[in-house]
Order: C-alpha cells, then structure tokens, then sequence
C-alpha cells in the first residue's frame, strides 16, 4: 500500500551539481537504506523525482536518463535512499541513536578497563557517561568507527583505557576438550601445551574487558577447577 503524502519525509542525492529528491514511507526507506529488499511499489508516495519536493517541480527524463542512466523511478528511487540522505522521523532517529550507543557501549565495555581496578566498566555505566558528556551519535555511521570519538569525550569524567592480557590458563584433562572451544572463541591461543595427564596449559590473549566473562564461562564448564594467572598486559 502506498504510503500517504502526509506520512511521507524526503529522501535527496545531490548528484552533479543537481538535487533529487523522493517522497517515500519512512520505515521502508529506513530498511533499504539498511540493506533489505523492499516493494518499491509500497516505497513511494507518487512515482515521481523532484528537483524540490516541497514546490513539486520535477526533473525531466532527459535530466534524469542523463545522471541516472535510466528512467526507471524505481531504480532511481533505490539509488537515492541508499547513496543519498534520508529524512528520518524524530522516532526513527531516537531509537537508531538508542541502538547505535548501545552497539558502541558494548565495544567499550569489552576493549576497555578501569585502571584503578583493572576490570571492565558495564555497558550501562558507559552509556551513562555519553549521555553526561554529550556527546554526538551518528545513527548510520558505523559503531567500531565511533568508539574513539566516544572514549575521548567519556575519559573526562570516566576513567578507561583499552587494553590486551595474556592469561595462562591450566584445564584439567575432564574439561580441556571443551575448554579449548571456549578460549578460542573469546580470545587467541598463542600458545598450547597438552600435558601428560591429559590437561591443557595454553596461554591466551584477550581484550582486558572479556577477562571476567570468560573466568565465568571457565568455572561454568569445570565448576571452578581452573588454574589462571596473567602474564602480560599491554595498553592498546
């Protein structure tokens, strides 16, 4: 079903000194931005390109054929929502923005420690120290390319740094199957030894955040019977 005039927010390309611009639904356009495949039927609110939507003054086909290499709408509507700029709804903004500091936190949360007690900050308590300070979120910029804009304005009022350890780790032959699954898939083994009795010595190296998270997959797996010590840790 067609979206309404009324319902509908722009989405423009500047292209070769020119503007274009559509009217479409702003949740569909929103999901082709992100990737999937939408009706375009259902897309726009009438099939047409304007040089300004708010005048209702149309490019031409020849402009159109000229800078698109086609005529097709459809076409040209798909290629202005995904190289263009959306106009998002104040809705749509606050929950991509929602989602966006909640990706960028965990990435913090995981590189990241507190050096006056050498464990990670919570997820929570760095996206309240970005809401203290301020600071901007891009909702379509992607999260890793944020983290240091984001870990700059937060050192003001929250101690962090990001860090690697080396940990040793001692498996005791029961678990050391199913233990070896489990360092690699938290961190990388950069070196392994497979005792006499069957136990597993392995030295790993990790991001400072996920320390705790995988002592506590560790004691999960062998109800606490692991040896761990660390052998390094360096400032990244």
């Amino acid at each position: 079903m067609t979206v309404g005039v009324d319902k509908a927010v722009v989405a423009r390309l500047q292209h070769s000194n020119q503007r274009f611009e559509i009217l479409v639904d702003p949740d569909k356009a929103l999901e082709v931005k992100k990737g999937a495949k939408v009706s375009m039927d259902d897309l726009l609110a009438y099939p047409a390109v304007y040089k300004d939507s708010r005048k209702g003054e149309a490019v031409s086909e020849q402009d159109l054929q000229k800078v698109f290499g086609t005529k097709d709408i459809m076409k040209i509507a798909e290629r202005i929502i995904k190289e263009g700029e959306l106009q998002l709804t104040t809705e749509q903004r606050r929950k991509m923005i929602e989602q966006k500091k909640i990706q960028i936190a965990n990435i913090i949360s995981r590189k990241g420690i507190n050096p006056q007690t050498n464990t990670p900050h919570p997820p929570q308590r760095i996206i309240n120290a970005m809401e203290q300070v301020g600071v901007n979120i891009d909702p379509f910029l992607d999260a890793e390319l944020q983290v240091d804009k984001v870990l700059k304005s937060i050192k003001t009022i929250l101690p962090i740094k990001f860090q690697k350890v080396v940990l040793q780790i001692k498996i005791p032959p029961q678990f050391s199957g199913s233990a070896y699954s489990v360092l690699k898939s938290v961190g990388s083994i950069i070196n392994e030894e497979w005792l006499g009795d069957g136990s597993l010595l392995a030295n790993i190296e990790i991001l400072a955040g996920v320390q705790d998270e995988l002592f506590q997959k560790l004691s999960s797996l062998t109800h606490g019977n692991f040896e761990s010590k660390v052998l390094k840790r360096e400032d990244i």
